[in-house]
């Protein structure tokens, strides 16, 4: 049956009232009075100043009063002198991977996907507006909290982390059949936490598997790690020619590859092959601290604790060898100015301000101010590596700068001068805002 005249008419000046009122609805504004602004790159805090938000975005810094925009509906919040400053973020981190072992091991995805969404919500409230995150199945996360179905920080996902029969990621038991020989999938790749593979083919495919699911950046294992059964961080894991195959899958994408590696021949063989970004590193010598320099690759490492029971002795025994090389690596990073990020390697830890303390504890290497440069602007020129696939680019991020995002917190006290502000974000993060939302304000 035709439309008639009369209904076409109605649907075309019904479409024409919904443009109109889309096109002048109220914008949500949130001026930001009287605060002292760490803008993510310089030492020290501006003087007085104020800070207007409309939408997602800084639309206006100035140290005269600003005018909201007429249209609006604002929110007007009284800084008292406080500090302001870009929202922190995380460049190593693990949401779904908070539960302990055993409880990952039961295989609960139900349970599993509940705990990552409260450790979602909980990085959020401590402050943490940004993260990547280095291993486990979060992009249904992902995606309902930038719709607003759930309460967290921006993510930038990499899917499972590929690695190799027998390596970091692979927690299949020591008698089972790698699936090569007819084997089962390990429970890693059942819950999507890891992708066990052997082989150009094979990478390639794990490689394409996390693009096709939507990762920004692609995450493989190149050395032995600490927590897994099978190797040390001094082994070297997988051929030059594998690591060349996952690095020709992400750049026909136009993104990166992200090796987790500690030991300087895993390091090398993986910036020959094409990778641009190391994990940890904290058992390199200053010579390949220099040639990550030259090489214009990244280091995105973390200053780790030493473990004590319920880990293995053998799990103790890996953990020293790390903490004992991190001092050098910062000394060495620092000293030779080479692009260097920050992040937790948050696992297995369901308390969230675990975060703000490591934060808190990079003043044994650099000054308040760098550590926050490093965790703000410096973390988010790491993530623009994903080029094209970056999911956040209306606005910079990691800045308090005209036209970036407003992810933002208000600060008591100048954490450019006293970084243990940060550990107590419940008390000390009087607003929090992220997206030019605000999920706290205890003012």
């Amino acid at each position: 049956m035709k439309p008639s005249i009369k209904s076409l008419l109605v649907l075309f000046f019904a479409f024409n009232v919904i443009l109109a009122f889309a096109q002048t609805a109220p914008q949500g504004a949130t001026l930001y009075e009287n605060v002292r602004v760490f803008d993510g790159v310089s030492t020290k805090l501006t003087p007085p100043t104020n800070v207007l938000v409309v939408n997602n975005l800084i639309k206006t810094i100035s140290a005269k009063p600003i005018q909201i925009p007429a249209g609006t509906t604002s929110t007007v919040i009284a800084g008292g002198g406080r500090t302001l400053m870009p929202g922190l973020s995380d460049a190593h981190t693990h949401i779904w991977l908070t539960p302990t072992m055993d409880e990952i091991l039961k295989g609960d995805v139900k349970q599993l996907n509940a705990a990552a969404s409260a450790t979602a919500k909980s990085m959020l409230m401590n402050g943490w507006t940004t993260v990547r995150d280095m291993a486990g199945p979060v992009f249904q996360l992902k995606s309902d909290i930038d719709s607003g179905k759930a309460i967290g920080p921006r993510i930038y996902p990499s899917g499972t982390m590929i690695t190799q029969t027998s390596g970091h990621g692979d927690f299949s038991a020591p008698e089972a059949l790698p699936r090569s020989f007819g084997g089962p999938l390990s429970i890693g790749e059942q819950l999507r936490i890891s992708s066990v593979v052997d082989g150009r083919a094979q990478v390639l495919t794990a490689t394409r598997f996390n693009l096709r699911n939507g990762a920004t950046q692609i995450k493989l294992a190149t050395s032995g790690g600490v927590s897994s059964p099978a190797d040390t961080p001094t082994v070297h894991e997988f051929t030059a020619d594998e690591i060349k195959a996952a690095v020709e899958a992400a750049s026909d994408f136009g993104t990166y590859v992200s090796v987790h590696a500690y030991n300087i021949e895993s390091v090398r063989r993986s910036v020959e092959a094409g990778v641009r970004v190391i994990e940890h590193g904290q058992l390199l010598d200053e010579p390949t601290i220099k040639y990550l320099k030259n090489k214009n690759i990244w280091l995105s490492t973390q200053n780790f604790e030493e473990f004590s029971a319920p880990y293995t002795p053998f799990q103790i025994h890996k953990e020293h060898q790390v903490v004992m090389g991190e001092s050098n690596v910062f000394k060495w990073a620092l000293q030779n100015n080479i692009k260097l990020a920050w992040g937790t390697d948050f696992f297995f830890q369901p308390d969230g301000v675990v975060q703000n303390i490591q934060l808190s504890k990079m003043t044994k290497w650099m000054t308040p101010a760098r550590a926050l440069k490093m965790v703000t602007h410096d973390n988010a020129q790491l993530f623009a590596l994903s080029g094209p696939r970056n999911p956040y680019t209306e606005g910079k991020l990691g800045v308090v700068q005209e036209g970036a995002y407003a992810d933002l917190l208000l600060v008591d006290g100048d954490p450019t001068v006293n970084l243990e502000i940060v550990a107590d974000p419940a008390k000390n993060f009087r607003v929090i805002m992220k997206d030019g939302k605000i999920f706290k304000n205890t003012l």
